[in-house]
Protein backbone atom coordinates (compact mmCIF):
# COMPACT_ATOMS: atom_id res chain seq x y z
CA UNK A 1 0.00 0.00 0.00
CA UNK A 2 2.91 2.32 0.71
CA UNK A 3 4.15 1.85 -2.73
CA UNK A 4 1.40 2.84 -4.31
CA UNK A 5 1.16 5.72 -2.29
CA UNK A 6 4.41 6.77 -3.04
CA UNK A 7 3.63 6.90 -6.77
CA UNK A 8 0.48 9.02 -6.38
CA UNK A 9 2.36 11.30 -4.52
CA UNK A 10 5.25 11.66 -7.02
CA UNK A 11 3.14 11.87 -10.14
CA UNK A 12 0.73 14.61 -8.44
CA UNK A 13 4.09 16.77 -7.82
CA UNK A 14 5.15 15.76 -11.39
CA UNK A 15 1.90 17.45 -12.55
CA UNK A 16 2.12 20.33 -10.09
CA UNK A 17 6.02 21.10 -10.78
CA UNK A 18 5.26 21.00 -15.04
CA UNK A 19 2.64 23.38 -14.16
CA UNK A 20 4.56 25.72 -12.23
CA UNK A 21 7.54 25.66 -14.50
CA UNK A 22 5.98 27.67 -17.48
CA UNK A 23 4.31 30.22 -14.74
CA UNK A 24 7.90 30.54 -13.60
CA UNK A 25 9.49 31.27 -16.82
CA UNK A 26 6.91 33.97 -17.74
CA UNK A 27 7.51 36.13 -14.70
CA UNK A 28 10.93 36.41 -15.27
CA UNK A 29 9.83 37.35 -18.74
CA UNK A 30 7.50 40.10 -17.56
CA UNK A 31 9.65 41.60 -14.79
CA UNK A 32 12.60 42.22 -17.31
CA UNK A 33 10.07 43.77 -19.88
CA UNK A 34 8.97 45.83 -16.81
CA UNK A 35 12.53 47.18 -16.53
CA UNK A 36 13.23 47.49 -19.93
CA UNK A 37 9.86 49.85 -19.79
CA UNK A 38 10.99 51.48 -17.06
CA UNK A 39 15.10 51.74 -18.19
CA UNK A 40 13.41 53.25 -21.59
CA UNK A 41 11.42 55.97 -19.77
CA UNK A 42 13.71 56.65 -17.88
CA UNK A 43 16.39 57.67 -20.28
CA UNK A 44 13.82 59.08 -22.59
CA UNK A 45 12.58 61.76 -19.79
CA UNK A 46 16.26 62.49 -19.50
CA UNK A 47 16.54 63.69 -22.73
CA UNK A 48 13.05 65.23 -22.78
CA UNK A 49 14.19 67.29 -19.53
CA UNK A 50 17.83 68.37 -21.19
CA UNK A 51 15.66 69.35 -24.37
CA UNK A 52 13.58 71.51 -21.99
CA UNK A 53 16.28 72.98 -20.12
CA UNK A 54 18.46 73.98 -23.96
CA UNK A 55 15.26 74.96 -25.34
CA UNK A 56 14.68 77.45 -22.14
CA UNK A 57 18.60 78.24 -22.92
CA UNK A 58 20.23 77.14 -19.66
CA UNK A 59 22.36 74.97 -21.04
CA UNK A 60 24.52 75.35 -23.73
CA UNK A 61 24.11 72.70 -27.17
CA UNK A 62 25.87 72.60 -29.93
CA UNK A 63 24.49 74.57 -33.63
CA UNK A 64 22.71 71.72 -35.55
CA UNK A 65 21.63 69.90 -32.60
CA UNK A 66 18.25 70.98 -31.88
CA UNK A 67 19.06 71.29 -28.25
CA UNK A 68 18.72 67.23 -27.99
CA UNK A 69 21.94 65.79 -25.85
CA UNK A 70 24.87 64.63 -28.19
CA UNK A 71 25.11 61.35 -26.46
CA UNK A 72 24.04 59.67 -23.56
CA UNK A 73 27.44 60.01 -21.47
CA UNK A 74 26.49 64.05 -21.73
CA UNK A 75 23.33 62.62 -19.83
CA UNK A 76 25.26 60.94 -17.14
CA UNK A 77 28.34 63.75 -16.75
CA UNK A 78 26.45 66.28 -16.59
CA UNK A 79 26.23 69.90 -18.34
CA UNK A 80 26.90 73.46 -16.58
CA UNK A 81 23.39 75.11 -16.14
CA UNK A 82 23.85 78.70 -16.89
CA UNK A 83 26.49 81.05 -18.46
CA UNK A 84 28.27 81.94 -15.29
CA UNK A 85 27.30 79.79 -13.29
CA UNK A 86 29.76 76.51 -11.47
CA UNK A 87 26.36 74.00 -11.17
CA UNK A 88 26.03 71.03 -12.73
CA UNK A 89 23.41 69.43 -14.25
CA UNK A 90 22.68 65.64 -14.47
CA UNK A 91 20.19 63.97 -15.41
CA UNK A 92 21.22 60.35 -15.31
CA UNK A 93 23.01 58.52 -12.87
CA UNK A 94 24.24 56.07 -14.95
CA UNK A 95 23.06 54.54 -18.45
CA UNK A 96 21.27 51.35 -17.76
CA UNK A 97 22.06 47.72 -18.95
CA UNK A 98 19.12 46.63 -21.63
CA UNK A 99 17.87 43.57 -19.94
CA UNK A 100 17.33 41.70 -22.72
CA UNK A 101 20.44 41.80 -23.77
CA UNK A 102 22.88 42.41 -20.76
CA UNK A 103 24.64 45.01 -21.99
CA UNK A 104 24.43 49.04 -21.84
CA UNK A 105 24.93 49.37 -25.23
CA UNK A 106 21.01 50.63 -26.91
CA UNK A 107 20.22 51.79 -30.44
CA UNK A 108 20.33 55.30 -30.67
CA UNK A 109 18.59 57.69 -33.13
CA UNK A 110 18.95 61.59 -34.26
CA UNK A 111 16.21 64.42 -35.34
CA UNK A 112 17.41 63.79 -38.84
CA UNK A 113 16.86 60.09 -38.61
CA UNK A 114 14.16 57.91 -40.10
CA UNK A 115 11.27 57.23 -37.48
CA UNK A 116 12.49 53.68 -38.02
CA UNK A 117 16.02 53.75 -38.83
CA UNK A 118 18.55 51.01 -36.77
CA UNK A 119 21.55 53.32 -37.71
CA UNK A 120 22.57 56.25 -35.59
CA UNK A 121 23.48 59.48 -37.61
CA UNK A 122 25.34 60.54 -34.67
CA UNK A 123 24.58 64.23 -34.11
CA UNK A 124 22.32 63.76 -31.47
CA UNK A 125 20.02 61.54 -29.07
CA UNK A 126 16.31 61.74 -30.27
CA UNK A 127 15.41 58.39 -29.09
CA UNK A 128 16.55 55.37 -27.40
CA UNK A 129 15.33 51.95 -28.17
CA UNK A 130 16.99 48.26 -27.20
CA UNK A 131 18.55 46.49 -29.80
CA UNK A 132 17.43 43.12 -28.67
CA UNK A 133 15.69 41.14 -31.87
CA UNK A 134 13.75 39.28 -29.44
CA UNK A 135 9.84 39.31 -29.48
CA UNK A 136 8.08 40.37 -26.24
CA UNK A 137 5.29 38.55 -24.98
CA UNK A 138 2.23 41.33 -26.29
CA UNK A 139 3.66 40.30 -29.83
CA UNK A 140 5.50 43.26 -30.27
CA UNK A 141 9.52 43.77 -30.82
CA UNK A 142 11.86 45.18 -28.45
CA UNK A 143 13.53 47.22 -30.81
CA UNK A 144 9.69 49.05 -31.39
CA UNK A 145 9.45 50.23 -27.60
Amino acid sequence: MTLLELIIACTILLVLASAALPVARYTIVRQKEAELRYDLRTMKDAIDRYKDLADQHLIRTELGSENYPPDLETLVNGVQLGAGSDRKIRFLRKIPIDPMTGRADWGLRAVQDDPDSTSWGGKNVFDVYSKSQGTALNGTKYSDW
